[in-house]
């Protein structure tokens, strides 16, 4: 048989019987068999809404030029339908306008690479900027009805996907409580946003590059907060830092990273220390208040993207990363990416603080001197 094998539904009046029932060598699982028809179906294992019952339904085997073959014939429901992209059980399998099914994520990762039907090769430009793909119902009736145990196990196989490592983009440093928009175009990070949106969660990890490494080891949460798909399949995300973490160990999956972490949290004092720490803080923030009303046109620029400094909180160790002004300080100042990311991995508040105010002493005394601070624009590609 020539040509690609694909499917299609029709209704036959006949149940046919003999060698010409015999399913298609590759597209149909010859192991599986139907679940025995109860009595609330009827014969054909079919009941359509309101109680009738449907003739039998029928696959047949066609060319991706759409043309029957010449000796195409009926296959029976006793045998289980396959998706023809990845040769695994439909799951979830939905109808592109051009009338070919397949399973919502094959559908998908093929969509990834190029904008047309992977049968047909008819263009799903106006499909795939929609981003709706509404599941096949009488497909589903059919294979629920017919095979239960196996789609059981299928969707088992399917979520066991999304319930290892955490996905990583490797992309640029961000800090909990700070926006970083992105502009998705790899097929590999198209495919891990939406497995992202499917599990629920919305959240993936960030990254920076690291020699040798392929990335850091330390990154942030991302949760997804708003998503747009162009026509060409490319996506303009909206995300929002939550968590830092440390990488304990490296993986991958289906081209993208993936890691095992552990969150970090900064550690608590009490006491005199606390009281000290307080003071540090103090004069860290209104240190960080004159740098950003010092006028520079570059940092104007700046303010106007990312807003004003933010207040500072009154318990500086009420969450496990602290104060969110330190992680907006730290995205903005003219900084190194290594040097970020020292300041993201420490886990003492007191050091982090420490730290930014040395910065800080640093360039508003080349300000005072008339001597402008280095470039200012944000680090990464965002």
């Amino acid at each position: 048989m020539g040509g690609e094998l694909g499917l299609v539904f029709g209704y036959g009046g006949q149940q046919q019987t003999g060698p010409e029932q015999t399913a298609l060598p590759g597209l149909f699982s010859p192991d599986l068999k139907p679940a025995a028809p109860s009595s609330s179906l009827c014969s054909t294992g079919i009941q359509l809404p309101g109680g009738a019952c449907s003739p039998l339904l029928s696959f047949w085997a066609f060319t991706s030029s759409n043309s029957m073959h010449p000796t195409s014939t009926l296959l029976p429901l006793a045998c289980s339908p396959l998706c023809l992209l990845f040769r695994r059980m439909f799951f979830e399998p939905v109808t592109t306008p051009c009338g070919h099914s397949f399973c919502k994520e094959c559908l998908e990762r093929c969509l990834d690479h190029r904008p047309n039907c992977p049968l047909c090769k008819q263009s799903l430009r106006e499909y795939l900027k929609a981003g709706k793909y509404n599941p096949t119902v009488l497909l589903v009736e059919i294979m629920a009805a017919t095979f239960p145990s196996q789609l059981a196990d299928r969707k088992r196989v399917h979520e066991n996907i999304f319930n290892m490592n955490i996905p990583i983009f490797v992309c640029t440093m961000s800090f909990p409580g700070i926006s970083c928009p992105l502009h998705v175009f790899e097929p590999r990070y198209r495919l891990m946003m939406r497995r992202c949106q499917e599990t629920g969660t919305k959240m993936f990890g960030m990254c920076m590059y690291e020699t040798g490494k392929s990335f850091a080891d330390y990154g942030c949460m991302l949760e997804i907060q708003r998503i747009e798909f162009l026509a060409d399949g490319r996506s303009l995300v909206d995300t929002k830092g939550r968590h830092r973490f440390r990488v304990l160990r490296r993986g991958h999956r289906d081209g993208y990273n993936t890691a095992d972490i552990e969150y970090l949290e900064d550690e608590k004092v009490e006491g005199e220390e606390l009281a000290e720490l307080q003071h540090l803080h103090e004069c860290t923030y209104q240190q960080a208040q004159k740098f950003c009303e010092h006028g520079d046109a570059a940092l104007r620029q700046i303010l106007m993207h990312r807003g004003p400094l933010p207040e500072k909180e009154e318990d500086i160790q009420a969450t496990k990363d602290g104060p969110a002004w330190c992680w907006w300080l730290i995205s903005i100042l003219p900084l190194d990416p290594s040097e970020q990311l020292r300041l993201f991995a420490t886990t003492s508040l007191r050091a982090r603080l420490t730290q930014l105010k040395h910065i800080l002493t640093g360039i508003l005394q080349r300000c005072d001197y008339g001597h402008q601070p280095a470039d200012l624009r944000p680090r990464g590609r965002i």
